[in-house]
């Protein structure tokens, strides 16, 4: 008996009508997946750091000052590394209370505005990304703490992250102005 909450497996990224647009959307893919699986890694020696850091200090009453920080850095760039990965699914949240009730058509022209919108600012985002970066790397600043890690490592794993959603975002747009098939 259905209750219409059926599961659908996840479809994979929307393949592009262009040659050369696939090809490209073919290795931002491959390449996400990439990341994808550093980041489960980095995801679970995140919990394995966070473990050992209240083992010792509970049982052994040794302080670390390391493991806040550098699992702060890992889940930041798990955060951005997977951001691609997710768009190229359309896995973020977003309401589809008006893809319901447009047209197909005139929902499609919605999606490509989104699509164009967030385009715009992830582009801006990564710009200002990079220049974090560049300054962190340039002034060689760090944390305040007595570990004291530069920031150039948070800064460059979130520029790049950025860039790469931008990517993804770009093949997109790309995508509904290129497909000639009804579906866009």
């Amino acid at each position: 008996m259905s209750h219409g909450f059926e599961l659908a497996p996840p479809k994979g990224p929307a393949v592009p009508d262009h040659p050369a647009l696939a090809r490209f959307s073919l290795l931002l893919d491959r390449f996400n997946a990439l990341l994808m699986k550093l980041s489960m890694c980095a995801l679970v020696l995140t919990a394995l750091v966070l473990t050992y850091s209240v083992v010792t200090r509970y049982f052994f009453k040794v302080p670390t000052d390391w493991q806040d920080e550098a699992s702060v850095f890992m889940l930041v760039g798990v955060t951005f590394f997977c951001a691609a990965y997710v768009q190229s699914y359309r896995g973020h949240i977003g309401i589809e209370a008006l893809a319901s009730l447009l047209p197909p058509k005139v929902n499609a022209v919605r999606l490509f505005i989104v699509d164009l919108v967030s385009f715009l600012f992830c582009a801006f985002f990564s710009w200002k990304s990079w220049t974090l970066f560049y300054e962190a790397y340039v002034e060689g600043q760090t944390t305040s703490s007595t570990f004291a890690p530069p920031l150039w490592i948070p800064y460059g794993m979130m520029a790049l992250g950025m860039s790469i959603l931008t990517l993804q975002i770009l093949v997109q747009v790309c995508t509904h102005l290129t497909n000639t098939r009804g579906a866009k």
